[in-house]
């Protein structure tokens, strides 16, 4: 089915990531009743909120790009935060858009679903064929959880959910916390900061901790109470120390790019696409969004070096986790239902840290 441009259209985490983007997609190609509400305005976690949004909206579909996110550090601290906040996060509105009658809804998850241990690139029927990996497993749970739930009511009830997992993301209005980001953004800021403080300029790094206070410690603080915070994060004027051994592969997508392959499929494919029609067992109907190219964290690492100019030096704490060795999605699904990616790592890094850039600058206007 094809959603005509009048369709109301309910993006839940319209400020995030991919949603955001997602929106501005979605406009781009004349979508103009686009409805977005903050988590002041609407909490996911209320059913009774949800339901009575649903109630007064009417939406004619659905994107679920909301989630509770976080990268290793924050998903190792906060199990229980991950696996009850987006269960219930998809509980209320994949409910609500059934019992709504909503005529498409697209669910957005994550390629952590697939084992630790997944035969690389991984396929979409590597989910559930051995155990994840232990760092992030109540999410993995979660958004396993959410795509059986579309595929369970598209199987009994003929509607027409869609689940994507798109790989690492990366872009405009990502996340730059030093604890709860993920890792480019998070690379980043460390690195960012590090050769801000390898120039001694200090007014830049009074400006960014303006917009974006670690710990409690903003621009207006000493520089000892600076230097003594960033530290603890690994953020020197001679060094940045990242986790780990820097060995893991990892694949990025750029968030815009993910945002058009998802209004693609939200537009263009159907459930009855994401399976062979004479299956006996109809399962692992989500499609896999990436680039199916993999990168080190060691050369990403030295990537965001080259970009920011940073003279200083590269440490790795081995003490702390890497993660899944690789994670490289096989896109061959996507590339057979018409979309490939734009966006390379090199050209969005430069445009990251561009952006990022213009963050920090415009905050003090």
């Amino acid at each position: 089915m094809t959603l005509p441009k009048e369709s109301k259209i309910y993006v839940a985490g319209h400020r995030g990531l991919v949603g955001s983007a997602i929106w501005n997609n979605l406009k781009s190609r004349g979508y103009t009743r686009l409805i977005g509400r903050t988590h002041a305005e609407l909490d996911l976690l209320d059913p009774v909120a949800v339901r009575q949004f649903f109630d007064e909206e009417k939406p004619d579909a659905v994107v679920l790009a909301a989630a509770h996110v976080g990268g290793i550090m924050a998903n190792l601290q906060y199990r229980a935060d991950f696996i009850y906040q987006n269960l219930q996060i998809q509980q209320n509105v994949i409910g609500e858009s059934f019992r709504h009658n909503v005529s498409k809804l697209l669910f957005l998850g994550s390629t952590c679903i697939y084992p630790r241990m997944a035969p690389q690139p991984m396929t979409e029927e590597a989910l559930l064929t051995s155990p994840l990996e232990y760092t992030n497993e109540p999410y993995a749970i979660a958004k396993i959880a959410g795509l059986k739930m579309c595929e369970s009511f598209a199987l009994q009830y003929g509607c027409n959910y869609v689940a994507v997992m798109p790989t690492n993301l990366y872009g405009p209005n990502d996340n730059f916390h030093l604890e709860k980001s993920h890792v480019l953004p998070a690379m980043i800021r460390k690195i960012h900061l590090a050769k801000c403080l390898n120039e001694e300029n200090w007014e830049a790094v009074r400006k960014d901790l303006n917009l974006r206070p670690v710990e409690g410690v903003d621009g207006q603080c000493s520089q000892e109470e600076i230097l003594t915070t960033l530290s603890h994060y690994g953020i020197t004027p001679k060094a940045v120390i990242l986790w780990g051994t820097g060995s893991p592969m990892r694949e990025f997508l750029w968030s815009e790019d993910m945002a058009d392959a998802s209004v693609h499929v939200l537009l263009h494919v159907d459930f009855t696409d994401t399976h062979a029609p004479e299956a006996k067992e109809i399962r692992n109907c989500h499609i896999n969004v990436g680039t199916g190219i993999e990168i080190s964290i060691r050369e990403l690492a030295e990537k965001v070096m080259a970009e920011t100019g940073f003279r200083g030096e590269l440490k790795w704490d081995s003490t702390k986790p890497d993660g899944t060795p690789r994670k490289l999605t096989d896109v061959s699904k996507l590339h057979d239902l018409g979309w490939h990616h734009q966006v390379d790592i090199d050209e969005g890094i430069h445009r990251l840290y561009e952006w990022y850039l213009l963050g920090v600058n415009d905050v003090r206007k």
